[in-house]
């Protein structure tokens, strides 16, 4: 959906009056630092710490109030806008540096406070920059469409990438037979009726759960003194909220928690902010394997965010209070980024009022803001206010390189899972890819929602597991356990490619999940879809099992554990510097064309350098195993038996009433057929196929387990074949329910036949070993060894007196470590 309005106008610049505190125009000043929130009301004049302008919004549009450093000296200042006369806070922004950006909507008239506030370092002043934009309409205004959220069946995979290749909004929350679509208009309940599908809404006015929603919330906190989470949150924070907490977790607890600016701004210019937890924190290279937790590479998941600085506060309150968390602290590095994609989220959260989508529907916001891939008529305005609305920008979750240009993205810039223009075209991806590239991070974690899932790789279901699936599989289903989630792998929820973990296992081989926290919409109310799926209360799936706070903890404990990765061993003098390097190409999917095409897959270089300085004597040093998983091969499993012959299936005699109750109770014709196990036969899967003569005749097909639970179904429209699979399946007798879709009169459908078939597993495939280059430096900056260092996940290996070696030693190979 394309927003009615847009920027007309804005004023370059506005000329500021002086304040009390400060001299001369577009200058704030303070002769002294002071930590405190630059939002919570404002201040006096002639407070320390501050200074301050009033104006007059000259419009009905947006405030934008920017911070810039003034001289060469960076500084921490932060900025606010306040009503003047009810003293509420308008927009802030609190980064770490003097890069700030405070934007929200004003009414013509409006008189404003615009505070700026030294909140740390030596710089003395800032500039102050104050834009006014105005908002017209342009053209006539459009009634207000009802965006709704539905349910599409897709029974097979082919289903899912015709439906993810549509154009239309697709959320993570989706199962073996259908996939949850949010239609913004008219114009997408077209394309999902010109397609085919069938479909059931779930909720009908999407805007009105957002207004219930926001009421829920309020009428939470404002009943709840502290809620159960950590930090005693109740309710949504802000982009200002998030940075200001995490610079206070830095200030407070100095020697556990630094705060850090990621490399790149965004396209707004914003900061993307974190935190870094660690014993003597900021000694980053003391070889402790890292755990990274990140949240909101999609901008309306707000409870992402909440779940991820949430993390931050359990292990720092748990360091001081609890000793199992004190321990796993002690062993790790955690790199903690609540926001990813920071100006996507603060359009989302900042919509005003909830719930109406009839101007902008950026609530809804799910990417960043990159304007380029735009077309020129829907590139003005600032991302807040564009006449592309919430769709103008790219998905970061499809822009990794992992299988990028595949199936699972939007090739168009108006598609909500649009990839980009190339891999790791996005800053804010890039970040994250900075991160994974220059430290060991074993464990990595990324937050999404709304499905409830635990999600490994491979994101593509024709790639293959990994050979290390049966533990990965493990790992992941121990998280969830934990919240009450479906493990599985990113392919069965429907193909995806350019996603985060896709990329960082293949290429380093430490462990990475999504989890999608449950709950009700994409940020429901707090209390259900933060506070309970965060501690594991009622109502989540993973109620009195330790929820997500569990789950985290298991994800550290497994960072910890030396046989989840790999460890070198050796000595060195003090104050030597040793570096892993690896410099390797990986190569996209075939990349997908607008006309249907393929063109060769895109090689993308990746270049892994990694640190450890050493205090003298012995050090262990925790890295991700040698050999990339990309290239190591691919699980599977050799054939302990032949695989099971097939069996004919028949239309039994008549055909199946009218099911006035179907689709919740399939009742039809069924079979049932029984599976062999070992030793008798080993079959890596079975397929249950039906065809009929007519498309006149609609026939979908479900299959039943021994419980009675649904394994598998098939369920299409327009053709006259079904085929329902499942992989690997357990030994036992199975049940089979042909329906009769259409409810047609039995006298006018086709009868079917079909067959239930058999195959043999796949076996495993196996890569070549791949090793790290290992390199020692003297304090001095002299190269005094090197060597090829080969390491497997859980193995040990001691590189020796690699730190005492000449400089011109040869380097030496071997399977399973360094001679």
């Amino acid at each position: 959906m394309l927003a009615a309005s847009v920027v007309a106008l804005a004023a370059a610049f506005v000329t500021l009056p002086a304040g009390t505190a400060g001299a001369a125009q577009n200058i704030v000043r303070a002769d002294k630092s002071v930590q405190r929130s630059c939002f919570a009301k404002v201040l006096p004049k002639g407070t320390a710490g501050t200074d301050r302008r009033e104006l007059t919004s000259s419009v009905d549009g947006l405030v934008q109030a920017r911070l810039k450093p003034a001289s060469g000296t960076e500084g921490d200042w932060d900025v606010a806008v306040f009503d003047k006369t009810t003293g509420a806070v308008v927009a802030a922004s609190t980064a770490l540096r003097t890069h700030e950006l405070a934007e929200s909507f004003v009414k013509k008239g409006q008189q404003l406070v615009v505070q700026g506030c030294r909140y740390g370092g030596s710089a003395d002043r800032a500039q102050l920059g104050v834009d006014f934009l105005a908002l017209t309409p342009q053209g006539t205004p459009t009634t207000a469409q009802k965006a709704q959220l539905v349910r599409v069946e897709t029974p097979t995979r082919a289903d899912k990438n015709k439906l993810t290749a549509l154009g239309l909004d697709v959320t993570e929350k989706a199962d073996a037979t259908g996939i949850e679509v949010v239609l913004a208009d008219d114009a997408d309940r077209q394309v999902l009726k010109n397609s085919g599908f069938k479909s059931k809404v779930l909720e009908a006015d999407l805007s009105a759960k957002s207004v219930q929603d926001a009421k829920t919330d309020r009428q939470y906190a404002a009943k709840t003194a502290a809620s159960a989470l950590p930090s005693g949150r109740t309710s949504y924070r802000h982009l200002y909220d998030y940075n200001y907490e995490l610079k206070e977790l830095a200030r407070k607890n100095p020697g556990l928690v630094s705060a850090f600016t990621m490399p790149e701004s965004t396209w707004e210019g914003r900061d993307v902010v974190g935190v870094e937890i660690a014993t003597d924190v900021k000694n980053i290279t003391d070889g402790k394997p890292v755990n990274f937790t990140m949240g909101v590479h999609h901008a309306r998941e707000w409870p992402a965010a909440e779940h991820v600085i949430e993390w931050a506060y359990e292990l720092v309150n748990g360091y001081s209070r609890d000793p199992a968390i004190r321990s796993l602290v002690g062993k790790t590095r955690n790199i903690i980024v609540p926001i990813i994609n920071t100006d996507g989220f603060e359009i989302s959260r900042e919509a005003e009022p909830k719930g109406d989508f009839t101007r902008f529907d950026y609530e809804m916001k799910r990417k960043n803001c990159n304007v380029n891939d735009s077309p020129p008529q829907y590139a003005t305005g600032v991302c807040k206010a564009n006449p592309g609305g919430r769709v103008r920008g790219t998905d970061p979750n499809r822009n990794y390189a992992g299988f990028w240009g595949g199936a699972g993205a939007e090739l168009a810039w108006s598609g909500d899972t649009f990839r980009g223009s190339a891999p790791f075209s996005e800053p804010e991806v890039r970040n994250v890819r900075s991160i994974v590239s220059s430290r060991q991070v074993t464990n990595l974690m990324t937050m999404h929602t709304v499905a409830a899932l635990v999600l490994r790789p491979p994101g593509v279901a024709d790639v293959r597991p990994p050979l290390e699936e049966p533990a990965y599989k493990a790992l992941g289903d121990k998280l969830a356990s934990r919240n009450g989630y479906t493990s599985q792998p990113s392919w069965a929820l429907y193909d995806t490619t350019g996603s985060t973990e896709d990329w960082s296992y293949w290429a380093t081989g430490g462990w990475g999940f999504t989890i999608e926290v449950g709950g009700n919409g994409f940020h429901g109310p707090y209390a259900d879809s933060v506070v309970a799926e965060y501690e594991g209360l009622a109502p989540a799936a993973g109620a009195g099992k330790g929820g997500n706070r569990q789950a985290f903890l298991d994800q550290l404990g497994s960072a910890a554990d030396p046989q989840q990765h790999s460890t070198l061993i050796g000595s060195a003098p003090k104050g030597y510097q040793l570096k892993l390097h690896k410099t390797f190409q990986t190569p996209t999917s075939p990349v997908i064309q607008p006309d249907g095409s393929t063109k060769p897959p895109i090689y993308v270089t990746d270049d892994l350098n990694s640190k450890l300085t050493t205090t003298g004597g012995r050090f262990a040093w925790s890295v991700n195993p040698s050999t990339r998983p990309y290239v190591a091969g691919r699980y599977g499993r050799d054939p302990q038996g032949p695989a099971q012959q097939g069996q004919p299936v028949t239309n039994p005699a008549g055909v199946p009433p009218i099911n006035q109750n179907y689709p919740a109770d399939p009742a039809g014709d069924s079979f049932t057929f029984h599976v062999n196990g070992l030793p008798q036969v080993d079959n890596g899967k079975f397929s249950v196929n039906i065809n009929w003569a007519s498309t006149a005749t609609d026939w979908d097909l479900f299959i039943y387990d021994a419980a009675g639970n649904l394994v598998s179904s098939s369920a299409n429209g327009g053709t006259t074949t079904e085929h329902a699979v499942l992989f690997d399946p357990p030994a036992g007798d199975y049940r089979a329910v042909v329906v009769n879709y259409d409810q047609a009169d039995p006298a006018t459908v086709d009868d079917w036949s079909g067959d239930v078939s058999f195959a043999s597993p796949i076996p495993p495939t196996y890569g070549p070993k791949e090793a790290y280059q290992l390199t020692c430096t003297s304090p001095k900056g002299q190269l005094v060894g090197v060597a090829d260092v080969y390491a497997d996940r859980g193995q040990t290996v001691d590189v020796g007196e690699v730190c005492t070696r000449s400089a011109h030693a040869q380097k030496q190979r071997a399977s399973g470590g360094v001679r």
